[in-house]
């Protein structure tokens, strides 16, 4: 008896293993964000996967089952999200202005990791930029600096 309750109340204070990422973790919030700009154009490539990857191994220094699991769980959050708003709130208490605007340069990143922009994506940042308070002017400049790193060019407006 002791055990349901002591369970109950860890499930209603949302008490998870060590190894779990919560529902507000700003990790879960950037990967659900990533997935969302990557699936924007209806096409999620093997390339941004792995640049999805690749950007998560770097900045939160994961192991290999902790990058698999934040990718899953980021994944999930998503396809469950209805909007942006979720995300970007989360990240807004975690990041100053300027982390805003490099934010918005990995998401260019990933539109570019498969060598293609589509209007759909250009949206997609545009409202998410839009929600962190990054400036028009700043998300182009971070759309330039990811086309330079990706070593392509930049076709579409803006």
């Amino acid at each position: 008896m002791f055990e349901t309750i002591l369970d109950f109340f860890q499930n209603l204070t949302g008490e998870r293993p060590e190894n779990e990422f919560a529902h507000d973790d700003p990790r879960v919030a950037f990967a659900g964000l990533c997935f969302q700009v990557m699936e924007a154009d209806g096409t999620v490539s093997d390339s941004e996967v792995e640049k999805l990857r690749e950007l998560l191994r770097e900045r939160y220094q994961l192991d290999k089952s902790h990058l698999e699991q934040l990718m899953e769980v980021g994944h999930e959050a998503g396809l469950e999200a209805v909007d942006y708003f979720r995300f970007t709130s989360d990240l807004k208490r975690h990041l100053n202005p300027d982390e805003c605007v490099e934010l918005v340069g990995v998401l260019w990143d990933l539109v570019y990791a498969d060598g293609e922009r589509s209007e759909m994506e250009d949206h997609v940042i545009w409202r998410i930029a839009d929600l962190l308070g990054v400036s028009a002017r700043d998300r182009v400049l971070q759309r330039q600096k990811a086309v330079a790193r990706a070593g392509g060019d930049d076709t579409g407006g803006d």
